[in-house]
């Protein structure tokens, strides 16, 4: 029996694209040397579940379609994901450093370097998400076999490794001494340098919790609809969990606000529980309340175009900072706002036009 399309995946597909145009614009903010610190924990730490729950939401719609007790056809699987995912990356990234060589002059780069960029997502700063995103497709038997032999104590393990894991990938002195010693043509180096844009043990637990929530789809919704002020106050309380912590590396540690960014990011514990509960609360919204009207029309019209705003919104961040130059014009917290608007705007404008026209 086929099961109905959900509204909720494709509105949370929207909110987490609004989400990464966020954090790439904060990172623009961030090159003002005092920047608002408020401005930057809204564009850089209250959107940190972006990037984590696309892979809770990929795997939700995945496991949702599936039938775990029929036989999983590997081949045709591969072959529908690799033509929306892997040729749409290969193309963008051909674009990218094409554009990038005539923008900047760099040159092609050499076949080895080449390589090493579409293998590591390298081309342009948000392509590593689908990079991550096929490793996911490639072990999708394994998931599967995961899934099928889940036991809760096997779930508890892999929650607890998976934060060990992050931390260790994110904080270890050690494990960073020990790649910057590495020579620097040394494979090994390559691979740990860039650990981040291919390694999906980085995401393994909120992918096969999205997989599990959509094995048990109508238990998961039937849960939501009785448990929304416990999800609601579960979202607030790591909400202010996370920032806190971001709050108390500035205040307290006295870190710069970029130090503080990097260190208070989406694998940090902090934010790791905070993307579980965003995800979880995100879902209970979107499937609990209707929205109507000029809410719905938004939510309908960025969720649709999620995937080409997400793919082109670095030229529109590009040619905004170049139109701020020519201008003069500082990015402060008003102009990172309005910056923030135009970024979103044009893009969607352009995908709309794209699909409308040329799609």
């Amino acid at each position: 029996m086929k099961k109905p399309y959900l509204k909720s995946i494709e509105y949370i597909r929207g909110v987490s694209m609004l989400g990464v145009v966020a954090i790439h614009v904060g990172s623009q903010y961030l090159m003002n040397p005092t920047p608002n610190i408020n401005l930057v924990a809204l564009f850089e730490i209250v959107s940190r579940f972006s990037v984590p729950i696309f892979f809770f939401i990929s795997a939700f719609g995945l496991f949702y379609k599936i039938d775990l007790n029929a036989p999983f056809d590997y081949g045709n699987f591969l072959r529908r994901r690799f033509k929306a995912v892997l040729i749409p990356y290969l193309i963008w990234s051909i674009f990218y450093i094409v554009h990038d060589n005539f923008f900047y002059d760099s040159g092609i780069p050499a076949p080895g370097w080449a390589a090493e960029i579409l293998f590591f997502g390298l081309a342009k700063y948000q392509l590593y998400f689908l990079v991550i995103l096929i490793w996911f497709y490639l072990l999708m038997p394994l998931w599967i076999k995961i899934l099928k032999n889940l036991t809760p104590e096997l779930f508890v393990m892999i929650l607890i490794a998976q934060i060990i894991f992050n931390y260790f990938s994110s904080y270890s002195v050690a494990l960073f001494q020990f790649t910057q010693s590495l020579p620097p043509d040394s494979i090994l180096k390559m691979f740990l340098q860039w650990r981040l844009n291919y390694l999906v043990l980085h995401y393994v637990f909120i992918f096969l919790l999205g997989g599990i929530f959509a094995i048990h789809s109508a238990q998961f919704f039937r849960r939501l609809k009785f448990g929304k002020k416990f999800v609601t106050a579960t979202f607030f309380v790591t909400l202010i969990l996370h920032s806190g912590y971001f709050y108390y590396l500035i205040f307290a540690k006295n870190y710069s606000p970029l130090d503080a960014v990097n260190t208070a990011h989406q694998l940090s514990p902090t934010g790791f529980f905070y993307t579980i509960a965003a995800s979880i609360f995100l879902f209970m919204l979107f499937e609990n309340y209707r929205f109507r009207g000029i809410a719905q029309d938004i939510l309908s019209l960025t969720g649709k175009n999620s995937y080409f705003v997400y793919l082109f919104h670095p030229l529109a961040i590009m040619y905004l900072n170049l139109l701020l130059a020519k201008l003069n014009l500082v990015m402060t917290a008003p102009t990172a706002l309005i910056f923030y608007v135009a970024t979103v705007s044009i893009s969607l404008g352009v995908g709309i036009f794209w699909k409308k026209f040329l799609g």
